[in-house]
């Protein structure tokens, strides 16, 4: 969709966020300030705007705390992706109070002859920013193109969370990897004697 209201990378970061937890294999990507550092160094426009004053004088500083709002943030998005094609009102009410609690803000920015809306936080902190960033994005695709294109995986071994941006909107797995699983899967179920 050409003209979008929302970022594939803002998308993207919310489903990256929610995939840093793997429930059904045990595994946690977000356990340590360094992970969380990682995270928002691949996740670039996650992060709160730096002021000139700090511009390239070292790493962000990161404490225990802001990793402790970023993980309980990603609880939020996760069960955003989960409940909007079945309860779309619930995922819109999370929406609505993760965004308070951000102090979202709607800003209108133009650029090379185009505008477009942002939403921001007042505050500089990493998970408010990361809040606005991620909930807006995934505001504006529940707006757009629905709450159906918000789902997690239908393979049976896989929780992952995704965001159908494609044409025609049938996506029901993470990856292809997922996809091919469970085509195989069929495939030997069928094949296989009774």
């Amino acid at each position: 969709m050409q003209d979008a209201c929302y970022s594939p990378g803002a998308v993207q970061t919310a489903v990256d966020l929610a995939n840093t937890l793997r429930p059904v294999k045990g595994e946690d990507a977000l356990e340590t300030v360094e992970q969380l550092r990682d995270f928002l160094d691949d996740h670039p426009a996650a992060e709160p705007p730096r002021s000139a004053a700090n511009q390239g004088t070292g790493p962000r500083h990161l404490t225990r705390a802001d990793l402790a709002e970023v993980r309980a943030l990603r609880e939020t998005v996760r069960e955003v992706l989960e409940r909007a094609n079945a309860d779309a009102a619930e995922a819109a009410a999370l929406i609505n109070d993760g965004l308070r609690r951000s102090r979202a803000t709607p800003v209108l920015r133009h650029e090379d002859e185009r505008w477009w809306t942002e939403v921001t936080s007042d505050t500089d902190r990493c998970s408010a920013h990361l809040a606005a960033t991620t909930l807006s994005a995934l505001a504006s695709v529940i707006a757009t193109l629905g709450p159906a294109r918000l789902g997690v995986c239908a393979g049976p071994t896989c929780r992952a969370t995704f965001v159908d941006l494609s044409r025609n909107g049938s996506k029901q797995y993470c990856t292809r990897t997922c996809a091919h699983r469970a085509s195989v899967a069929a495939y030997r179920s069928r094949r296989s004697p009774r």
